[in-house]
């Protein structure tokens, strides 16, 4: 079993080229749970969720900051049962709260997900 803080942690460890600073926020609700710096040079969000089945519970705290923050903010989701990163953007968030992980993500697995966002 996974939880949030142990795919973050899967998620860094396999991702040697990326820095990330956790982001600890109780005075900005909904902030993602990652500020990450990529070897481009570009700074980008990454909110961490794992769940038992194809539904995602999100704030609307978070929704409004997805909504807010479309661009190079990152929704990156896995199972309890297996740990199969699936990414999504920022600016998917209000069809994935709808449709779940039935929404086609724009990478899937450790390494299409690395490689989607060495591209940031």
């Amino acid at each position: 079993m996974i939880n949030e803080a142990k795919f973050y942690q899967y998620f860094k460890k396999n991702t040697p080229d990326f820095w990330f600073t956790r982001l600890e926020n109780s005075a900005a609700l909904g902030t993602p749970d990652a500020l990450v710096y990529g070897k481009s040079g570009h700074f980008f969000t990454i909110e961490f969720k794992v769940t038992k089945r194809y539904k995602l519970r999100f704030s609307p705290h978070q929704i409004s900051f997805h909504v807010r923050h479309p661009h190079n903010a990152f929704i990156l989701v896995t199972t309890t049962a297996a740990c199969c990163p699936i990414l999504y953007e920022g600016s998917q968030i209000r069809d994935l709260v709808t449709s779940g992980l039935m929404l086609e993500p724009v990478a899937k697995g450790l390494a299409a997900c690395i490689e989607r966002l060495e591209k940031v």
